[in-house]
C-alpha cells in the first residue's frame, strides 16, 4: 500500500490504546472493489479496541453529500423499506398500511438497472437528483445502457448531462432552499429544514411532482398527501425508532434516532449496551481481493478520481455560479517527479488513455501527489473524466471502484 509496516502498527497502537478514539473515512476508502469490506474491517478494529458505544469512538463515514444518510435510510437501498427496515420484519405492517401487496423479489441497484437497461430488461428510468450519466464510472457503459431505455425521466434543478444527452422528459424540481423538509446527518440527527424563497418558474418540491404524477396516472391512493408533514407522519407511523421525532419537536431540539416515542431524548451515542441484532457481535475474516484494474507497461500510472472543496459532485450546481471562478477547470495532478520523465510542464494540456476511453485535461503539478500515482476530479461535463473510469465494482453493494484506474499519460501534438 506505500506505507511503512512500522507506521502502519503505530497507528494501530495509538488507536487501541489512546480511548475513545474516532474513526472517519471518506469515500477513498470506500470507492473500491472491497470498499464495503474494508469498512468491515475498521469496524473489526473497533470492537477489538472498545471503541464503539460511547461518546468520541465509532467508525464514521463522512458522507459526499448533504442527506446520503437520509436518502439511504428512507428506502433508497433497494433491500429495505423506511428506516432501514427489512422486509422480513416489517414488510406485512407496510403493506397493511398502504393497502397492497409489497414486491416478492428484491430490488436493483443503480449498477444492476444500467445491466439491465443495456440487456432490454429495463424499459424506463426516472432519476431524481442524480446526473447519471455524468457521474457513474465507465461512461461508454453508461451510455450505451442509457440509449437502450425507451423512457428516461429526469427531475432535477437544472438540465442535467443525462437529460441532455437521453431524457425524454425533465421535471424541474426545487432546491432544499425552496421547500420544507427534513434531512438526516451521518450521525442519525434529524433536521427540519424550512423554505426560504419559492422555487422559481415552473419548478416543484419533489414530493409535489411524485404525487402529481401519482394523480394523473389515477394512483392517487398513498400518494395523497396535504404537506411535508404528512408525508413525515407516515414514516413515524411505520418507523419505529422514529416514532418520537414529531415535527414540534425537530423545531425546537437537536434529536437522534432511535427515539421510539415523543417523551424519549433520542439516542446521540449508538451501540451503549447492545448492537442492532443481537447483544454482540462477530468479527468478520475479510481475505484481501487485489483489484483486477492494475498497472503494466502500456498502463504505468494509477489514477484516482475523486471531488475538491470548491465544487459540488459533478458540477451540475456549482458550476452554474461563482465557484467556477475559484477552479475554473479539472486538473490532472501529477507529482514533479513524473512530470519531468514525461517532459510535462505546469499548466499544458495532456491526453490520458486508459483500457476504456481517454480525456484532456490541464495539467497540475503538485508535490502532494506520490510518485506514480495521478488525481484527478469529474466535475466538469466537457471534459468527461467518467471516460477513464473502470467496470469493477464493490464486491457487496457495486458501488464503481472510482479510486483506481490504470492510465498512461501522452503529450498532446503541437
Amino acid at each position: 500500500c506505500g506505507v511503512a509496516a512500522d507506521d502502519i502498527r503505530a497507528a494501530a497502537r495509538l488507536y487501541a490504546t489512546q480511548t475513545p478514539a474516532m474513526c472517519l473515512h471518506g469515500l477513498g476508502v470506500t470507492e473500491h472493489l472491497q470498499g464495503t469490506e474494508g469498512v468491515m474491517c475498521l469496524i473489526n478494529l473497533a470492537l477489538l479496541s472498545g471503541n464503539l458505544g460511547k461518546p468520541g469512538s465509532g467508525i464514521n463515514p463522512l458522507r459526499g453529500q448533504n442527506n446520503v444518510q437520509g436518502a439511504a435510510h428512507m428506502g433508497c437501498d433497494p433491500a429495505t423499506l423506511t428506516g432501514a427496515q427489512s422486509f422480513a420484519d416489517a414488510g406485512e405492517r407496510f403493506a397493511a398500511h398502504w393497502g397492497t401487496p409489497l414486491p416478492k423479489s428484491r430490488g436493483l441497484d443503480l449498477l444492476q438497472m444500467m445491466d439491465a437497461a443495456r440487456d432490454g430488461r429495463l424499459k424506463a428510468l426516472w432519476a431524481i437528483g442524480y446526473d447519471i450519466y455524468l457521474t457513474l464510472a465507465n461512461e461508454a457503459a453508461t451510455a450505451t445502457a442509457l440509449a437502450q431505455l425507451e423512457l428516461v425521466i429526469v427531475q432535477d434543478l437544472f438540465l442535467n448531462e443525462t437529460a441532455r444527452r437521453f431524457g425524454h422528459v425533465f421535471l424541474p424540481a426545487a432546491s432544499f432552499l425552496e421547500k420544507d423538509g427534513t434531512f438526516m446527518n451521518a450521525d442519525r440527527r434529524v433536521q427540519h429544514i424550512r423554505q426560504v424563497v419559492p422555487p422559481p418558474g415552473d419548478a416543484l418540491p419533489d414530493w409535489q411532482i411524485i404525487c402529481r404524477l401519482a394523480a394523473a396516472m389515477n394512483q392517487q391512493t398513498g400518494f395523497d398527501f396535504a404537506d411535508p408533514q404528512a408525508i413525515w407522519d407516515e414514516i413515524r407511523a411505520l418507523w419505529p425508532a422514529g416514532a418520537g421525532l414529531s415535527y414540534a419537536r425537530l423545531a425546537q431540539e437537536s434529536l437522534h434516532w432511535p427515539c421510539p416515542d415523543e417523551q424519549h431524548p433520542g439516542t446521540p451515542v449508538l451501540h451503549g449496551e447492545r448492537f442492532a441484532t443481537s447483544q454482540t457481535a462477530t468479527l468478520a475474516c475479510i481475505p484481501f481481493l487485489p483489484s483486477s484494474e492494475q498497472p503494466d507497461d502500456d498502463y504505468p500510472l494509477l489514477l484516482v478520481t475523486g471531488r475538491v472543496l470548491t465544487h459540488f459532485n459533478a458540477g451540475t450546481m456549482s458550476y452554474r455560479g461563482r465557484n467556477a471562478l475559484l477552479r475554473p477547470s479539472d486538473t490532472l495532478d501529477m507529482a514533479p517527479v513524473d512530470a519531468a520523465r514525461l517532459g510535462l510542464q505546469q499548466g499544458e494540456r495532456v491526453r490520458l488513455h486508459s483500457r476504456y476511453g481517454s480525456a484532456v485535461l490541464p495539467l497540475q503539478i503538485s508535490d502532494a501527489q506520490q510518485p506514480g500515482q495521478l488525481f484527478a476530479s469529474f466535475h466538469r461535463p466537457d471534459l468527461l473524466v467518467n471516460r477513464l473510469t473502470s467496470a469493477v465494482r464493490d464486491r457487496l453493494v457495486h458501488s464503481p471502484e472510482y479510486k483506481l484506474t490504470a492510465v498512461r499519460v501522452e503529450k498532446l501534438a503541437d
